[in-house]
């Protein structure tokens, strides 16, 4: 009796990756062992490792292959396209042995059986044998046919995923990575089409993908089959899900961005298996998935990591497909296979790359970031149609931009020194082996083939946040790198001021007690980027051409108010979630007029004032009539975040407050948002940085819970200068000894009150003789600025350690008294 060579999935598992190839092996260990979860996974069928060599041997293929690849330069890639078109055509020229023409038309009979149907449409994937392993992704590398119909379409897309194995950019990846090309195997699924087509599709990672920070789940989709997302044909959707709260039962989506979904892939007709369509504009302006099928495709993702990481024995990120159909409303896994970027990291030291002080920088485009290093050099615009790499006269050092990559390019895109595509999320094939092969890539970058040329000289940064900038010329870089088990340990906590949440989760691993200074402002100036008051009342503007501006801006969303609340809510979310459950001091918006004012229809709400600085800013808007109905809003996204999603970690600081009475009012128009101090733990900070906050310190510290000193306005306040005017820059200095005392006092007028008393700013960082200061004094918190991390623990321990050399010769002189 001949060899069996078809398999059901579920009668393969994990460690049989030698028989079905590592996503085959996957598939039907997730099938066996996590269906009780309610997790779905489409019934299907697989051509075993064995039934590939089976085939390659009774066309007598491995000799053949091997002189074609021996008599080959892979490095050229003239010479690698012609050795890989050359195979791929043998084996589809090759013929099935009778017996496994009559295994694969039984396992497609019964098949077909289970949904009652005569030819049911399939998906046939390709899995090989060194997918998946610790030291190589292998991304990409082989095929995958949707909508398969008939015996005869399946024996062509088995006949094409087996000459999958030898695409250009396998044979390339095989070499880069030292594997042999004949001890890899081949397995092909036959699995059921989930009706994506008319539903929605994409890929989720059990990490973020650029940061590695663990505790979320990254979701990207689109309408349509899924294969638009992986391609980076579409700008996807893009969910954010926090692990640990989802654990808990709130429904914490961190954070929903929808991707300019322009196409979609869908079944074709006789002539074309899929095809790509427009979307509907409904589609453009609708998320592809709605909350409660993010959470439930989250639970999944989070439980097939925990099955992975049990049975691994090791942390087990997890890369996965999935796949919504729009028939039954129903969600599956369609692959898992475990990632293999962060999760060979170790976080023991903090790489950064920035791009050096005094250069000139100009922004010529802007995408999404990929990776966070920076890589510069000749533009090369290479058409996303060009198929055949030896028509690319590509030049190893130049920087790549193309429409989208296509997954044959490898061998070019592990020479470039960036990459740069106009459509594209943070999960397709680019953004993947960009990663892998450790090119910082900016995808998404709209235009870019039409605004650059070939030869233009650009710096391509990933180093700034997750918007990656391309800049005019080759600028000079720095590279620090800092070891955290050789940082000194400090007793003074320190914690972080975070502006961009997209920054939050990179700076996760620091050894920090919390996030002390998270600014709204820069949310609402960089997210949102519409004047509340605008939003709020935009149905009425009169200005037709700032309302349609708007109405635009806020298409997804119910109305400007939600618009608002839930931008606001995305983005203290991911700042909150990066430290959770540490500490998170979230700071009240603290614009002045005139900042107010630029934002989109602002300065149909805003005052012209004389002094800005000094005027209608921080905590006398809140409670003002022409404005709180804007605060609220403010309230209402701290409401929604530490109690629908339950980051309660959230604290809020009160800025610019100048007597008791003021706060008083404020605190009754965050009652009437739902705000109140004491409730569901809620705590609340005064920014000290006015002259009557520290001469009133025991006051205000019957009022609030602590105190975060505010040394920038403060050092201007009390030395009455404009700390703008470079006229008078000479005298801005927190050292100042007017300065030191107001600090002082503050300290000690509240040391009896059990209230808290922090700083933020660059003081401590830039100055070590401040940052004694502070210890001396005894200072209950330090809050900085990521960058300045290193230096200012340096500093601090410097300090802590002057400060007990001092107490112990108080001590020993006191001692010598005694005795005396």
């Amino acid at each position: 009796m001949k060899n069996r060579i078809t398999l059901r999935l579920n009668e393969v598992g994990i460690n049989d990756i030698n028989i079905a190839g590592g996503k085959n092996a996957s598939l039907g260990e997730m099938m066996k062992n996590l269906s009780h979860l309610g997790i779905k996974i489409p019934n299907g069928f697989l051509i075993t490792v064995d039934g590939y060599h089976e085939f390659i041997a009774f066309n007598d293929l491995e000799p053949v292959i091997a002189e074609i690849i021996n008599d080959t330069n892979v490095d050229d890639l003239k010479s690698l396209a012609s050795c890989g078109s050359l195979i791929r055509e043998k084996i589809k020229e090759a013929v099935f042995p009778d017996f496994f023409i009559e295994q694969i038309n039984d396992a497609y009979e019964t098949l077909s059986g289970l949904y009652h149907q005569k030819n049911v449409a399939v998906a046939v994937r390709s899995s090989a044998t060194a997918e998946d392993l610790p030291d190589a992704s292998f991304a990409g590398q082989q095929e995958t046919f949707l909508n398969v119909n008939g015996v005869d379409d399946l024996f062509v897309a088995i006949k094409s995923g087996f000459a999958s194995l030898f695409t250009d950019r396998a044979i390339s990846y095989r070499k880069s990575f030292g594997y042999s090309h004949f001890k890899i195997g081949l397995s092909v699924c036959v699995q059921k089409m989930v009706r994506s087509d008319v539903g929605a599709s994409g890929v989720a990672f059990s990490l973020d993908t650029e940061s590695g920070f663990k505790d979320v789940v990254v979701i990207n989709g689109t309408f349509g089959l899924g294969e638009m997302v992986v391609q980076g044909a579409v700008s996807p959707d893009e969910f954010i899900a926090y692990k640990p709260l989802l654990k808990k039962q709130y429904p914490a989506i961190l954070e929903k961005k929808l991707g300019a979904k322009t196409q979609k892939m869908v079944y074709g007709d006789k002539n074309e298996r899929v095809k790509i369509i427009a979307t509907s504009t409904f589609e453009e302006e609708t998320f592809c998935l709605n909350d409660a099928q993010i959470i439930q495709l989250s639970y999944w993702v989070m439980a097939i990591e925990d099955y992975y990481t049990s049975i691994k024995k090791h942390w087990c990120p997890m890369d996965v497909e999935w796949a919504l159909d729009g028939e039954s409303n129903e969600l599956y896994i369609v692959q898992a296979r475990p990632e293999t970027i962060h999760s060979r990291k170790e976080n023991k030291k903090i790489v950064s790359y920035k791009i050096a002080e005094k250069e000139n920088k100009e922004v010529h485009l802007k995408g999404v970031a990929i990776g966070d290093k920076i890589g510069a050099g000749k533009v090369k615009i290479v058409p996303s149609l060009m198929k055949n790499l030896n028509e690319i006269n590509f030049e190893p050092g130049s920087v790549l931009v193309t429409e989208m990559t296509d997954p044959d390019w490898e061998p070019i895109m592990k020479i470039a020194s960036a990459i740069v595509t106009e459509r594209g999320g943070r999960t397709c094939h680019a953004a993947i082996v960009a990663r892998e092969l450790g090119i910082p890539a900016i995808v998404a970058c709209e235009n870019a083939t039409q605004l650059l040329n070939d030869g233009d000289l650009v710096t391509a940064s990933c180093a700034e946040g997750e918007v990656g900038l391309v800049y005019k010329g080759i600028l000079k870089t720095e590279r620090s790198e800092v070891l955290l088990n050789e940082l000194p340990r400090v007793n003074t906590p320190l914690l972080l001021n975070v502006a961009s949440p997209d920054k939050a989760f990179y700076f996760a691993n620091l050894p920090h007690s919390g996030i002390g200074l998270a600014r709204m402002e820069f949310i609402i100036n960089n997210y949102i980027k519409v004047h509340p008051l605008a939003l709020l009342n935009h149905a009425s503007l009169r200005d037709h051409g700032l309302k349609n501006q708007i109405t635009k801006i806020i298409q997804a969303h119910k109305n400007g108010e939600s618009y608002f609340v839930e931008k606001l809510s995305y983005g203290l979310a991911k700042i909150a979630a990066s430290c959770y459950p540490k500490q998170a001091i979230v700071r009240f918006s603290d614009f002045k007029s005139n900042e107010y004012a630029n934002l989109l229809g602002g300065r149909l709400f805003e005052p012209d004032e004389e002094n800005p600085m000094i005027g209608w800013r921080g905590a006398s808007r809140y409670y003002s009539d022409a404005y709180k109905k804007a605060f609220g809003l403010e309230c209402k996204a701290i409401k929604n975040v530490r109690e629908k999603l339950g980051l309660d970690n959230i604290k809020v600081m009160i800025p610019f407050c100048r007597t008791v009475e003021e706060l008083k009012k404020v605190y009754a128009v965050m009652e009437e948002n739902g705000l109140k101090r004491g409730e569901n733990g809620l705590q609340v900070y005064l920014m000290a940085e006015l002259p009557s906050n520290f001469m009133l310190a025991r006051e205000f510290a019957n009022e609030v819970d602590g105190f975060s000193i505010g040394s920038n306005d403060l050092t201007q306040l009390v030395l009455g200068l404009d700390r703008d005017s470079a006229h008078v820059a000479h005298l801005y200095d927190e050292r100042n000894t007017a300065v030191k005392k107001m600090i002082s006092m503050l300290i000690n007028a509240v040391k009896d009150k059990n209230v808290k008393v922090g700083i933020c700013g660059q003081g401590p960082s830039d100055f070590p003789d401040f940052a004694q200061f502070l210890v001396e004094k005894g200072i209950n918190t330090i809050s900085i600025t990521p960058d300045a991390f290193v230096k200012t623990v340096h500093a601090i321990a410097a300090s802590e350690n002057t400060v007990v050399r001092k107490q112990f010769r108080i001590a020993q002189s006191a001692k010598m008294f005694r005795v005396g």
